[in-house]
């Protein structure tokens, strides 16, 4: 089942000073995702620069400014980061949580319906896209954000969910 897949999702301080949390996660819970890994921290300058430098290469997309006010914004409280699991987790994921511009996001994804920022005017203000949370691009980067924000102990993959039945069909095992 090649096609099953882990990716990473990070609730930022906003999510949690809003108290949206509890909300987002039955959403992907409720679409069939499994929750396999879950912590609250509050990481340091140097873990944010590898997340979203070294892995992500926001300078390069966005410009040192916005990388930096993205990092001070990070740090300005703890935040929840999650791994889920399920058929084609990380596109599923991105199409649930909707544009990085919230201006942009399509009502029903996450950012459409808590979210309404522009980056005209965070960067016009010098402040950060309140997106309420971080989802991995795709399945490449989640390999590699999972591994830089939890240890392979941390990881409970093993256990069935009833979703599953339903949302990861497997060829019936009665022939005709």
């Amino acid at each position: 089942m090649n096609n099953i897949e882990k990716t990473l999702i990070i609730f930022k301080p906003d999510a949690l000073q809003r108290g949206f949390v509890g909300e987002i996660l039955t959403r992907f819970e409720k679409a069939g995702l499994k929750i396999v890994a879950m912590k609250m921290l509050n990481p340091d300058y140097d873990h944010y620069y590898h997340h979203y430098e070294t892995i992500g290469k926001m300078v390069s997309r966005r410009g040192e400014d916005q990388f930096k006010v993205q990092l001070g914004a990070m740090q300005e409280g703890p935040v929840i980061a999650a791994i889920l699991q399920g058929v084609e987790a990380a596109s599923l994921v991105r199409k649930m949580v909707g544009a990085t511009n919230t201006k942009e996001a399509a009502p029903g994804t996450i950012r459409g319906d808590y979210a309404h920022a522009s980056l005209d005017y965070v960067n016009e203000h010098g402040v950060a896209l309140p997106t309420l949370m971080h989802a991995s691009g795709d399945a490449e980067e989640a390999k590699e954000e999972i591994a830089h924000w939890f240890s392979e102990s941390e990881i409970y993959d093993t256990y069935e969910t009833v979703h599953e039945y339903f949302t990861q069909p497997r060829p019936n095992s009665k022939k005709k």
